[in-house]
């Protein structure tokens, strides 16, 4: 305790520890002690450091003045010398005490073992010049005690990069310190001459040991540690004599018994009952490493056990994964099914009972596939006077098909035109409704309503056909009563039609006076939907009455009718269009003959797709039946991009970049069934064949070039330039 009070220990980290031995290098060296006094030499250590770290430490004097009486030549080569090897290009430092006896290619073996590479690869330089493996410290000029810096750098860094293996606990601890030693006892008059300073080394144990007791300096606080703490257990040695045994345990050895110990045992005089006596046969003798075995084919029966049980349950999870994925499969079928059949049935429903204007277009589309296959028959069987008679025939009786088909629109606009005109009185004569902050429906009559409905309940019966004499003529009173409260020439008329009628049914029968009646609901009907008469039908007129609201109105050039805007279609292939959609579809019927219905589905389903993925999609409301058409058939053939399918009905537009909006120049026409699969692409350019790619950016570069008619389109063309720039 006395001895440890009277030395000194004073330890400084890092640049402080560095200076401090460069001041003091010259003393220390000359007053430096003998070899058996010396402390014994630290054990080789490796440490990693940070580049800024390193740039500091790297400081360290590399040049010491050394006596040579002081120590021999082999002395010299057994002495230690601090070499800081720099990774490049990391950075990181890895700080070596090294014998500078040794040559180069031992340090790369040492560092190649801490590094986990072969030596092979290593190389090292010092201040750009590479050093030889035969050659050592010394010969490089390193001195005892002294520091040198070299960069080590991999000849195949793909393969083999250097990376330092070091805990991250010891990021913040120094590689080096100063340790500072009394030579002798204290005294008043001690100088500085009488320290000793040793670098010396931080070696980083492998394992944290054990606080296995001690004891601490009350005077000073100095904490000692028992030596156990500090070293490690010493193995006994083996005696190579098996202690444990059967013979040991079971010697036979005879015991004479002392005279005042009892026994019990049959004899003259002593009978010993042996009813209940057992007779005990000893077992085979079990050694240790009998034993040892048997509990080791146990763990390894039980882990066998355990695993096959895991892997069942793996096996599960993977058959509950390819059973979801099975059923996925399936109700995805059934579905692409359902709706084709639903297509199908739909177009069947709409070929045999016509409720749309668009249902029309079906029967001319079968009329027209089936003259083109009358016609290729008549070309390919018959020729000179036959064909013309043929083709003569066919045309007759395309004719009759397309007189029939007439008559049937007729009853159709017929149907229709009532329908529409009662749905006109019945949104002229509904009140204003609105929904309250309680959720609660709200309804308002005002006197307009209440004006339309009044005539509403009067045109209703004024078409009755069924009514007796009387309320016939009750009906046509109150008629009169209403129009002549304005007089104009269509008020007039009615009126004299009602007295003409009044007259006339005393004498005629009621179905002489149909006519009649009927310009009679014809001419109030007009009156109905006179703005001065009913206001409330102003907001429902295709045509205002008002020449200030026809902003939104123009002039159809075909059939000369004044229409909404909303009356005309703008499409690609014509984008100032100044036909109407009727005259369009006159058109179709007349000449092309084309059936819109699927394509129409096809952009039914995108709208509803690009909806849910984005609620500010512009452009497929935009795109019109015929635009749709122009993409299926020209753009894309009729067939699938991956040449998969060709079937229209079950055929879809993607996007063909999931990160960008749909738009003509980014979609993809592919079948139902592998809309899933490419969806789950990322990167479509890497996932398909530079060939596939090419084909795809030229089609999108012809739809490009064929939509940038539209203004609508041109517009969002510029918007996404303008984008794509400021990205």
């Amino acid at each position: 305790m006395e001895q440890a009070d009277s030395q000194e220990l004073e330890i400084k980290e890092g640049d402080e520890s560095v200076k401090e031995q460069k001041q003091h290098t010259e003393d220390t060296h000359s007053n430096e002690p003998p070899e058996d006094e010396r402390p014994p030499r630290q054990e080789l250590s490796l440490t990693t450091e940070v580049a800024e770290v390193a740039e500091t430490q790297a400081n360290l004097p590399e040049t010491t003045e050394q006596p040579a009486a002081l120590q021999s030549c082999s002395d010299i080569g057994n002495s230690t010398a601090t070499v800081k090897v720099v990774l490049v290009p990391e950075g990181h430092v890895m700080t070596v005490a090294f014998a500078i006896g040794l040559s180069i290619q031992e340090l790369k073996l040492h560092l190649a073992s801490e590094l986990r590479v072969p030596p092979e690869v290593l190389r090292i330089a010092i201040d750009g010049q590479v050093v030889e493996d035969q050659q050592s410290l010394m010969d490089l000029g390193v001195l005892p005690h002294g520091s040198t810096r070299m960069e080590m750098s991999s000849v195949d860094p793909n393969t083999h990069p250097l990376r330092p293996v070091r805990p991250p606990e010891h990021d913040n601890m120094p590689d080096v310190i100063t340790v500072r030693v009394h030579r002798g006892e204290e005294s008043p008059t001690s100088s500085s001459d009488d320290f000793w300073e040793v670098v010396v080394e931080i070696q980083r144990p492998p394992q944290r040991k054990p606080f296995l007791g001690g004891y601490k300096h009350r005077l000073t606080g100095a904490v000692y540690h028992h030596a156990s703490t500090q070293t490690l257990h010493r193995r006994r040695p083996d005696r190579e004599v098996e202690v444990f045994s059967r013979g040991a345990q079971t010697v036979k050895q005879a015991q004479p018994c002392g005279s005042d110990v009892r026994t019990q045992m049959t004899g003259m005089g002593s009978y010993v009952s042996c009813a209940n006596d057992k007779v005990l046969i000893p077992g085979k003798y079990t050694t240790a490493a009998e034993y040892f075995d048997r509990r080791l084919n146990a763990v390894i029966r039980l882990q066998a056990v355990v695993r096959g049980w895991l892997a069942k349950e793996a096996v599960g999870l993977l058959r509950q994964d390819r059973d979801r994925r099975l059923a996925w499969l399936d109700l995805q079928e059934r579905r692409r099914k359902q709706e084709k059949e639903e297509q199908l049935e739909d177009n069947r429903r709409r070929w045999l009972n016509p409720q749309r204007r668009e249902d029309f277009s079906l029967h001319y589309n079968a009329l027209k596939k089936w003259q083109k296959d009358e016609e290729m028959r008549i070309n390919a069987d018959l020729k000179g006077a036959e064909r013309k008679a043929a083709l003569c025939a066919l045309f007759d009786q395309e004719l009759e098909y397309i007189k029939k088909l007439g008559y049937w629109q007729i009853l159709f606009e017929e149907t229709n035109e009532d329908r529409c005109m009662r749905n006109l009185l019945e949104k002229s004569a509904a009140p204003h409704h609105w929904t309250s902050a309680k959720g609660e429906r709200i309804e308002m009559d005002t006197a307009n309503t209440i004006r339309a409905r009044e005539l509403r309940d009067l045109y209703d019966d004024v078409s009755k056909t069924t009514a007796n004499q009387n309320e016939r003529l009750q009906i046509l009173m109150t008629l009169k009563h209403t129009v002549n409260e304005q007089d104009c020439p269509l008020t007039r008329d009615i009126v004299d039609l009602v007295d003409r009628e009044v007259d006339l049914m005393p004498r005629l029968k009621a179905s002489s006076l149909s006519g009649l009646r009927e310009r009679i609901a014809m001419l109030f009907l007009q009156y109905i939907k006179t703005p001065a008469f009913n206001p409330a039908v102003a907001k429902l007129l295709k045509v205002p009455p008002d020449v200030s609201q026809l902003k939104n109105h123009q002039r159809c050039n075909s059939c000369h009718r004044l229409l909404p805007t909303t009356s005309f279609q703008t499409t690609a292939g014509s984008p100032n269009s100044h036909r109407c959609k009727d005259c369009d579809r006159l058109t179709n019927i007349a000449i092309e003959r084309n059936d819109l219905s699927c394509y129409k589905n096809i952009l039914k389903r995108l709208r509803a797709s690009e909806q849910q993925l984005d609620k500010n999609a512009l452009i497929p409301f935009i795109m019109q039946v015929e635009d749709v058409r122009y993409l299926v058939d020209v753009i894309w053939s009729k067939c699938s991009a991956l040449m998969t399918c060709s079937d229209i009905y079950n055929l879809v537009l993607v996007r063909w970049d999931h990160l960008k909006d749909w738009s003509p120049w980014n979609c993809l026409l592919l079948a139902k069934e592998e809309v899933s699969t490419h969806l789950q692409i990322k990167d479509v350019e890497q996932a398909y064949a530079p060939e596939f790619v090419r084909r795809i950016k030229l089609r999108h570069l012809t739809a490009r070039q064929h939509f940038s008619q539209m203004p609508a389109l041109v517009e969002l063309m510029d918007q996404e330039q303008t984008t794509a720039l400021d990205n």
